[in-house]
């Protein structure tokens, strides 16, 4: 079973898994062409809780939890749980924040990408083409010895603080309190926000998710940079099989709609959607994982990784907060301004966390 997870045909199943399930999440009541993104559910979380206060985008989404128990349960059930931290958690927490800044500007994550063309929506091919930019930077850096340094192992409390948190999102998503009046839990009345599949269903299917990624190591970013850096395809297997199942579900429910323009909670401003996804592939490309590998490295015991968990919802909040996420009418008045400001913090990251090559 072991030789299956890390074979092509493991990644391959995994993949099947994510398209298929993520088309019917869509049917069953995610937004069009959402039925999984880390980057949007990770910023209805942050308004939510009151990080941001765009009313259409409020939502604690279980399938971010579920990425987190799915990857917990993996690691423990295989003896893959090991608590690390100390690799440059300061810098992760800025490249997920500038992570979020790229992926809001374009409106959506890798998955989302991915997921975005399978539903006929061609502003995401121009996504995916800055995606790979972003990260074949990241990869020009690699060879010029970048990195973020080494990991150490540290108190299983450690591996486990992402989790807990993730635990209490899901109770406040369960009962959603009302801590103060007109205070958070909030709740989308309208907009994305108001659009959910149900709770239980939400769950389990990102918790199978995490469970079949922590196993395959699905990672978006990692099939570009492998195959850039090492002309290794085997990651790339499980993204071509996420769009291919996506693409058949979504023509089977009717979901396809080929186009540029009246997608779903995206707009067709080619140059900032290239742009917020160049932003984004760099940063995950240094960080060393899309946002949701790093769900699932953080449900694994890294801390690193949660740090920049924490960097992204951060990130959607200020956001939101400060004019910089995009909305189907196009990029926000600092939008363009934030990528390009993004753009020059992790060039000067890659330029200056290099190790001396022998």
């Amino acid at each position: 079973m072991k030789k299956f997870w890390s074979s092509p045909w493991g990644l391959v199943s995994a993949g099947l898994f994510v398209g298929v399930f993520a088309a019917l999440l869509q049917k069953w009541g995610n937004p069009g062409n959402m039925g999984i993104c880390v980057a949007c559910f990770e910023r209805d979380i942050a308004g939510a809780l009151g990080l941001h206060r765009a009313a259409v985008v409020q939502y604690l989404r279980p399938e971010i939890m579920g990425f987190v128990f799915g990857a917990l349960i993996a690691a423990y059930a295989f003896r893959e749980f090991k608590p690390r931290v100390g690799s440059a958690p300061i810098v992760r927490f800025v490249l997920g924040f500038f992570a979020m800044v790229g992926a809001l500007v374009f409106l959506g994550c890798p998955w989302r990408a991915l997921l975005r063309l399978a539903g006929g929506d061609l502003n995401a091919v121009v996504g995916l083409v800055g995606l790979a930019a972003g990260i074949g930077v990241g990869v020009v850096f690699m060879r010029m010895g970048y990195s973020l340094g080494r990991s150490y192992k540290t108190y299983t409390a450690v591996g486990w603080i992402l989790p807990v948190m993730m635990m209490v999102l899901l109770a406040l998503a369960i009962f959603q309190p009302k801590f103060t009046e007109n205070g958070p839990i909030f709740l989308s009345a309208e907009g994305p926000g108001s659009m959910y599949a149900p709770l239980a269903i939400s769950l389990a299917v990102g918790t199978g998710i995490g469970f079949l990624a922590q196993r395959t190591r699905l990672c978006t970013m990692g099939a570009f940079r492998d195959l850039m850096l090492i002309r290794d395809p085997h990651l790339f297997w499980g993204i071509v099989a996420i769009a291919g199942a996506a693409l058949l579900t979504n023509l089977a429910l009717g979901q396809f709609n080929l186009g540029f323009v009246g997608q779903p909670v995206a707009h067709d401003n080619h140059l900032w959607n290239f742009a917020g996804m160049m932003l984004a592939g760099l940063a995950f490309a240094l960080a060393g994982g899309c946002p949701g590998r790093q769900l699932f490295m953080a449900g694994e015991g890294d801390g690193d990784a949660g740090v920049f968990v924490i960097g992204m919802i951060v990130g959607a909040g200020f956001s939101h907060n400060f004019g910089m996420a995009s909305s189907p009418a196009g990029p926000g008045p600092w939008g363009p301004v934030a990528v390009i400001v993004g753009l020059g913090v992790c060039v000067a990251i890659g330029l200056t966390m290099r190790q001396r090559m022998d």
